[in-house]
């Protein structure tokens, strides 16, 4: 039996209960594949399992973060890697679940990401876009790498300034990093399954239903906590969906009602996102839900993949 299987697609489409439902039957450990969940005290917000989803299977790559700190797909892989690495020597089977396209691809592949190296490029280069403004950053970076600079929006100032720290750290454009990269063969050779609905609309009625029990269960009161102790609104954790919407909200900047509306919508447009991401993988099984179908249906139809996949 293949000792890796992904299983991917959208926010809301049932991942946790397929891992786990699967977990239970091939003596599996799961591994988060979520750029949200990796942080601590954003529990209701980000979907994290609870205990009592989770079944006694230990989950992993959840809470390895403070919400303050800035988490990237580089930290992620060198982080999970270890842990896939380990499950297996062990014997089992791990199952990569979640909704984060980038962060999971990586993992797979075996990125080896450009360095990170504390010279103060960075700093400096953050000064001169201050100075200077991102419109002199991105003009610079096209003179260098026209490639990156296509792919980036003037407001993506995070990814312009990374893309000339590579460039004068390493002498490489990231657009040449990222080609010798894409072509070393993957480090893992997983089975990936992925979850879609045969009515979108039922995807997004799922997703309304998902922010409503949210609100239920406390969010507004998550989020508040989070602002007293001292996490800075602005923070790439709280620019999250789910989170930013409501901190205007408390800002006096819309009503309750009218941001999670907000959060609605933007989490239907992720949704679409994601499947398109996932959509490119030649290599996914997809378990599409038909209206009405269970949780346990699409257990039997995983199974039966992975049987005649092993077979």
């Amino acid at each position: 039996m293949n000792n890796i299987i992904c299983i991917a697609g959208p926010t809301a489409s049932g991942k946790t209960a397929l891992a786990v439902g699967l977990a239970k039957e091939l003596n599996a450990e799961v591994v988060s594949c979520d750029s949200m969940q990796v942080y601590r005290r954003m529990d209701i917000g980000t979907a994290k399992p609870t205990v009592e989803e989770m079944q006694g299977i230990p989950h992993h790559m959840i809470d390895v973060a403070e919400p303050d700190e800035d988490f990237s797909v580089s930290r992620y892989c060198c982080l999970a890697a270890p842990i896939v690495d380990d499950i297996v020597a062990r014997g089992k089977t791990a199952i990569i679940a979640g909704g984060t396209g980038l962060y999971m691809d990586s993992l797979i592949r075996g990125n080896a990401f450009a360095p990170f190296p504390a010279t103060g490029v960075r700093e400096k280069l953050e000064a001169q876009a201050d100075a200077e403004g991102m419109e002199a950053m991105l003009n610079w970076l096209r003179s260098i790498d026209p490639e990156s600079a296509a792919r980036l929006h003037l407001s993506d100032r995070k990814r312009i300034i990374r893309a000339l720290e590579v460039w004068l750290e390493t002498g490489e454009t990231i657009t040449e990093h990222n080609r010798k990269t894409q072509a070393i063969p993957p480090k893992y050779s997983p089975l990936w399954l992925g979850l879609d609905f045969a009515d979108r609309a039922e995807l997004y009625r799922r997703i309304d239903k998902r922010v409503d029990i949210m609100l239920e269960m406390g969010l507004i009161s998550e989020i508040q906590s989070l602002l007293s102790s001292g996490i800075p609104p602005k923070c790439t954790a709280m620019q999250a969906i789910g989170y930013k919407e409501f901190v205007n909200a408390l800002n006096g900047e819309e009503t309750l009602a009218e941001a999670a509306e907000e959060v609605k919508k933007s989490s239907r447009h992720y949704a679409k996102r994601q499947l398109t991401w996932f959509c490119r993988n030649p290599a996914m099984h997809w378990l599409t839900r038909q209206t009405g179908q269970k949780n346990e249906e699409i257990l039997t139809a995983a199974r039966q993949i992975i049987y005649d996949f092993d077979s």
